[in-house]
């Protein structure tokens, strides 16, 4: 994957709050599925077991795998045939370091071998103003490609639907949808591609002429699209192409840097959810927080369910670039909140609310650091240690999931 990081902005000072009274709160057990999904993104190569496969299949809807760890397939799916699996590649580059002697590997992290191309096909490869390939900075070995030219995009798509297909794969994950045309090399554009808008229209190209073939194959499409907040129009644009989208970057950037609400903030990424909901479309989001961190964690899944139907799901990740084992398992993902009564609404400067059968959630998206709201509920509701609260008080890039008895 790219990991582009999110630009810096605002810094978590405070720990939400929230008004409580001691009461108990019995809580009737709701019908239906749990509101929350989650995927895992298994892209490290480290080991699992047949336990560890099972359990991760029986909760997440959605599980990344390697092109190499197809043998992995069979037991997610023996535990849950419903598990959706997909294959990581790369759309944007190929990988010399998946070529030795040169011939490359059978599995491959990208959709067309280094040596190949190398060989064959030299003008796939992007260039500088001097007629230099583009290594990706940071990571050695990822040269850029042409997604562009017609005959790059053929390639890709017949080879990544031809070993998709032959190893069970249910879709595949395309990485590296890119916005900004010096996305590889800070202030240097490819010579072909000189301004994003031109370097959009290649990425938006290369989707649009590949659809076919994968819906032929009945192969589900998510690209990474990380960042598509700071570029107008670009989540709908890309996702107009696919089944759907992943942002990388979703919200809570560490444990101190929370996206509040501005015309590129909050709003925009839970847009992004909401978007792909109205259209069937899938929706991966991925904060980023350490285990025991509270705020960004009831933060980022109270602004999920803000927006989220039957389609989208979330994990956060701990560690940049750390993707082994599956984000850990919160006991709110198994929280039945029932039927959304409809969209999220403003119930005060940049905070909002929705509500459900059997719950609400509440998000305060104004700065970090600024002071508490006090969001009365009309009603009784049961926070996470199951005590009763008739109100909520959310400092600033904090949220609240509720339940109540119905």
């Amino acid at each position: 994957m790219r990991w582009l990081k999110a630009a810096p902005l605002l810094v978590a000072t405070t720990v939400a709050a929230t008004t409580l009274t001691t009461a108990p709160n019995a809580l009737a057990t709701t019908a239906g599925p749990p509101s929350v999904r989650s995927f895992w993104l298994h892209l490290n190569s480290t080991p699992t077991s047949d336990e560890m496969l099972r359990t991760e299949a029986e909760r997440r809807s959605y599980i990344v795998l390697n092109a190499w760890e197809e043998n992995l397939i069979p037991t997610l799916k023996d535990a849950n045939p419903a598990v959706q699996v997909f294959v990581y590649k790369d759309l944007s580059s190929t990988r010399s370091e998946a070529c030795h002697d040169g011939v490359d590997d059978r599995h491959l992290p990208a959709g067309i071998g280094y040596c190949a191309a190398d060989r064959n096909h030299p003008e796939w490869f992007l260039k500088d103003a001097d007629g230099k390939r583009f290594e990706y900075s940071g990571y050695s070995g990822h040269w850029q490609m042409d997604v562009g030219n017609t005959a790059y995009q053929k390639a890709w798509a017949d080879n990544v639907v031809s070993s998709s297909k032959a190893s069970g794969f249910d879709g595949v994950f395309m990485d590296n949808a890119l916005f900004p045309c010096d996305a590889y090399h800070e202030g240097v554009c490819p010579a072909k591609y000189r301004t994003d808008e031109a370097f959009q229209d290649a990425y938006k190209s290369m989707l649009a002429n590949t659809r076919g073939a994968f819906t032929s194959a009945g192969l589900k499409t998510v690209a990474n699209l990380s960042n598509a907040r700071l570029h107008d129009g670009a989540w709908d644009a890309y996702t107009e192409h696919l089944d759907g989208g992943f942002d990388e970057w979703w919200l809570t950037f560490d444990d101190t840097n929370l996206l509040s609400e501005y015309p590129m903030g909050w709003s925009r990424q839970v847009a992004e959810i909401a978007a792909n909901e109205a259209r069937g479309k899938l929706t991966w989001v991925q904060p980023h927080f350490t285990p025991d961190a509270d705020q960004p964690f009831r933060y980022a899944l109270a602004s999920y369910l803000m927006a989220t139907g039957d389609k989208a799901a979330i994990a956060e990740l701990a560690h940049t670039d750390r993707y082994d084992n599956a984000s850990p398992w919160h006991p709110e993902y198994d929280w039945k909140l029932g039927t959304p009564s409809g969209a999220y609404r403003s119930v005060g400067t940049n905070v909002f609310r929705r509500d459900f059968a059997c719950g609400t959630v509440v998000v305060n998206a104004n700065r970090t650091g600024s002071a508490a709201v006090t969001v009365r509920l009309g009603g009784s509701y049961a926070d996470a240690e199951g005590s009763s609260v008739t109100s909520v008080s959310l400092p600033g890039t904090s949220g609240a999931i509720l339940r109540k008895s119905c």
